[in-house]
């Protein structure tokens, strides 16, 4: 018997056609239906938001790449102790890097990694909105735009720091497990 994902026991709905076809595409596309959404489908309207909101921050139009958005994934859960979130996303940096070394710094501790000063003040921004968010000053605003953001792209990097932070305290509340294939991924 397949260990559980999560450690709740919420039964699975009767899923659309539109979702059921999702699922075959991530199948097709990863070899894998991630947990999350196997986690979010015991309700349809809530699986809905989760992959709308997802998809259009992490595939959608964006100034940040899709590895830089990645990368926000992973220093936030990497705050966060995220399980689920360091090794699905962490697959995700090896991969579009296509260095496995630099995911597993990411994973580790994101400051080690050699990245640039975008990169570095993009983090940190992140890092600071996950830990202290009372403390968002303008000049955290002006250092990204300094380091070359427009007001568009910090849009982008907070919403993806938040929704990693409400992902990440999701997944710890239920205990979701990442599916044992992410951890072979991109080596």
């Amino acid at each position: 018997m397949k260990d559980k994902i999560t450690a709740l026991d919420l039964a699975p709905a009767e899923l659309s056609e539109a979702t059921k076809a999702y699922f075959a595409k991530c199948e097709e596309k990863l070899g894998i239906v991630p947990n999350v959404l196997l986690a979010y489908a015991f309700d349809e309207t809530k699986l809905r938001a989760f992959t709308d909101m997802y998809n259009d921050l992490m595939l959608g139009q964006s100034g940040l790449s899709k590895l830089e958005r990645e990368m926000i994934a992973v220093a936030v859960s990497s705050i966060n102790h995220c399980y689920y979130c360091l090794a699905a996303h962490g697959a995700a940096v090896r991969q579009l890097s296509g260095d496995p070394a630099f995911g597993e710094i990411m994973v580790m501790n994101f400051r080690a990694a050699d990245l640039s000063a975008r990169q570095k003040a993009m983090l940190e921004f992140a890092v600071k909105l996950t830990e202290q968010p009372d403390k968002i000053v303008k000049a955290d605003r002006a250092a990204l735009r300094q380091a070359g953001f427009s007001d568009r792209d910090i849009w982008d990097i907070a919403s993806t720091a938040a929704f990693f932070n409400m992902s990440n305290r999701v997944a710890a509340a239920i205990d979701m497990r990442p599916n044992d294939e992410y951890h072979a991924m991109a080596r």
